[in-house]
């Protein structure tokens, strides 16, 4: 097997950096989903089901992307078509989903239009997403692919810190931040504009840097006996051949990503009742509020910046991820007990700490031990079940659990505490 050689930093920031447009589209999303919907007219016992279809799309669309493209080569590339097929529908979807109460329809109508926008949305970024993440696997080396999820890392959060800030931002220069009964204000419509305006201008960015290896080469630096495109995929055996790692770390993923499903779908709603004291999505003091949860989103996204600094001066890898799931947990559980919006900076400073972890660990333990079986875009296909799957359970289990928990939203946050410190107890049983 040929050793793939270095990569310049500039290299190793163009095969990531349309992935900062991707995440504002992506935080755009996971910041304002619950809050659109609510505004239309949905019941906050239904909210978490409208969060079924992210994840339902993810499961689905993600391994045959990645079975898909690692059999492609064209002028283009392998993984990159797959990108910019993706990003061009995500901005077409992103300028229509908000409007979903603008055009005349009634609720009914308005919801249907709603989920079909969101579906084709997240259909489309799960479709650019996931070649960023492939795109390291084939082309960086070990010795500087922690620096490229690195990289990958920071853009992603500074993308989500750009798409969450967007709605308190135009408010703030003066877009209006209110509108009439089952209407989305111009602040959040705004806010997509611009985020699908930079998720082109980033991926045709990428798309142009990056020139990927031919299927040969690629064989020969991955040692292979042929190229893939020329080898048949049974996926069954691939998941009976999978190294124990993708098994155990799948089982930590779980209970994180039930978590932060519990976290997009409730935080406006827990933040509003307990900050500004209003139930109603109708009110400017609940629209207040949701420009506030995109805030708290940017404090949680640059908690996980300065926590995926620290995270690599951590002795024992296992140790900083249950350390860091075991901070976000904290912070959750923080949640419900506080009551001014300043101080709610805290608890998610810690959550971001839970975020950066859930970003790097997962992947940088799973690629590596992956390392030398090809099949890699079919692989990370395949692990993004892990997390799709429980946000589609806790999705569907969200409505049900919120009654139990006396229909009192931020009670929902500190369940996805208690889920976080399981997960944490589960790194243990990882074996690298």
């Amino acid at each position: 097997m040929k050793a793939r050689p270095d990569l310049s930093f500039f290299k190793l920031w163009n095969l990531s950096f349309g992935f900062f447009g991707v995440q504002i589209a992506y935080a755009l999303q996971s910041a304002n989903i619950s809050r659109i919907f609510a505004t239309i007219g949905a019941d906050p016992h239904s909210l978490s089901y409208f969060w079924i279809l992210p994840p339902l799309m993810g499961i689905i669309v993600q391994p045959i992307v990645g079975t898909l493209s690692d059999k492609t080569w064209c002028r283009f590339g392998r993984r990159i078509p797959y990108l910019f097929i993706g990003a061009a529908v995500a901005v077409l979807v992103m300028c229509l989903l908000p409007n979903a109460g603008s055009l005349g329809m009634a609720l009914s109508t308005a919801m249907v239009f709603g989920l079909c926008s969101l579906m084709f949305l997240d259909t489309s970024i799960n479709m650019a997403m996931q070649p960023f993440k492939m795109l390291v696997g084939d082309m960086v080396n070990e010795k500087q692919k922690a620096l490229a999820y690195s990289i990958q890392s920071f853009l992603c959060n500074a993308g989500s810190i750009a798409g969450y800030v967007f709605p308190f931002l135009f408010t703030f220069l003066g877009i209006s931040n209110e509108a009439p009964r089952g209407v989305v204000p111009d602040s959040v419509i705004y806010s997509f504009y611009i985020g699908a305006a930079i998720l082109i201008l980033c991926v045709l960015y990428t798309t142009v840097k990056v020139k990927e290896m031919p299927p040969k080469e690629y064989a020969e630096y991955h040692g292979l006996d042929k190229p893939l495109n020329e080898e048949k995929v049974n996926i069954i055996l691939l998941l009976r051949d999978a190294p124990s790692a993708f098994w155990s770390v799948g089982l930590v993923q779980f209970f994180c990503w039930a978590a932060f499903m519990y976290m997009w779908t409730y935080t406006n709603g827990a933040i509003a009742d307990t900050c500004w004291n209003t139930s109603d999505p109708s009110s400017p003091a609940y629209q207040e509020a949701g420009n506030w949860l995109g805030l708290l989103f940017a404090i949680q996204a640059l908690g996980s910046v300065i926590w995926a600094v620290v995270l690599p001066n951590i002795p024992s890898r296992k140790l900083a991820y249950a350390g860091s799931l075991l901070l976000g947990g904290l912070g959750f559980l923080l949640v419900p007990f506080i009551h001014n919006q300043y101080v709610l900076f805290i608890p998610y400073l810690l959550i971001g700490c839970a975020w950066a972890a859930m970003l790097a660990m997962p992947f940088a333990i799973v690629t590596n031990a992956l390392e030398g079986r090809g099949h890699l875009g079919v692989y990370l296909g395949l692990f993004n079940g892990t997390i799709c799957i429980p946000q589609i359970a806790a999705a569907a289990l969200g409505g049900v659990l919120l009654s139990l928990v006396g229909s009192v939203q931020a009670n929902m946050l500190a369940m996805a505490g208690v889920f976080l410190i399981i997960g944490a107890l589960f790194v243990g049983r990882i074996k690298e």
